[in-house]
């Protein structure tokens, strides 16, 4: 039984494997460049890792059959940094709203998904901060240098439900303690909704799927000084929630989205 054939059966029980199996000659060039960028990051600018990052997810995506449907870029601050808080479904998650991105963007990653292959070189591109969320202080540390990174510019992409496990288009609890990073860096706070996001990468066949990305309006400093952690995460958590409802409600009826397209990835 040759390589490819081995890759292949493993993936047969990891999905997320078979996407990146299915096309050996392109993992085949990316590792190596990646790697290079990721050892030498002197010779690269932070746009040009972003961008070669981009390039290997949309490969990844592309070859799991995904459509991404990217609604409400207007709110995305152009003139300052941003933390996005994003509901959690799934392994394209993150995918999905990264590859929507014109700016460079980090993400608080958990780490044993980021050591995976692949998604260890993406994580490196784009200059993911892993956490252990099984540690306390791991975590502790994690909230600390995405914390840094956001007071000197960096825009960063956290999961507040820290994980994700059969949800599919329903909410888990919001952590609290990740809410640490915008009231130490005072950022403005961008809540994000992902749509049947929980079905890409996550079964056992490549059909085509169709997943939806929502940016909602941001949230500035103004409004949330004085909050404390709790609280930030019940308001992230209604908006969310607010904005899951609408769409679900949508879906169901079989209506078409009312809100204007900006962005169609796939």
């Amino acid at each position: 039984m040759n390589l490819r054939s081995i890759i292949m059966l493993r993936a047969i029980k990891r999905p997320f494997d078979l996407v990146v199996a299915s096309s050996l000659f392109y993992v085949i060039y990316a590792v190596p460049k990646a790697n290079y960028m990721i050892k030498h990051p002197e010779k690269y600018s932070e746009q040009e890792r972003f961008e070669f990052g981009c390039k290997i997810m949309n490969f990844m995506r592309k070859r799991s059959r995904t459509k991404t449907y990217v609604y409400g870029m207007e709110n995305l601050p152009e003139d300052e940094n941003y933390i996005l808080y994003a509901n959690h479904q799934g392994k394209y998650d993150a995918l999905g709203i990264l590859l929507a991105l014109e700016k460079p963007c980090g993400v608080l990653w958990e780490k044993r998904q980021a050591k995976r292959f692949m998604s260890r070189q993406v994580s490196g591109l784009i200059g993911a901060v892993p956490i252990d969320l099984n540690d306390m202080r791991d975590k502790v540390a994690a909230i600390t240098e995405v914390t840094k990174q956001v007071k000197d510019g960096r825009n960063m992409l956290i999961f507040p439900e820290g994980g994700y496990k059969d949800n599919h288009n329903c909410l888990q609890e919001f952590n609290s303690g990740c809410f640490h990073c915008s009231l130490r860096s005072k950022a403005t706070m961008v809540p994000v909704v992902l749509y049947d996001s929980y079905k890409a990468m996550n079964s056992n066949s490549l059909r085509k799927v169709t997943t939806e990305v929502h940016f909602l309006p941001p949230i500035p400093y103004s409004e949330y000084n004085g909050l404390k952690k709790p609280e930030l995460a019940s308001l992230i958590k209604e908006r969310v929630s607010v904005k899951l409802e609408e769409i679900k409600d949508r879906a169901q009826a079989g209506k078409p989205c009312g809100e204007q397209l900006d962005k169609v990835l796939g």
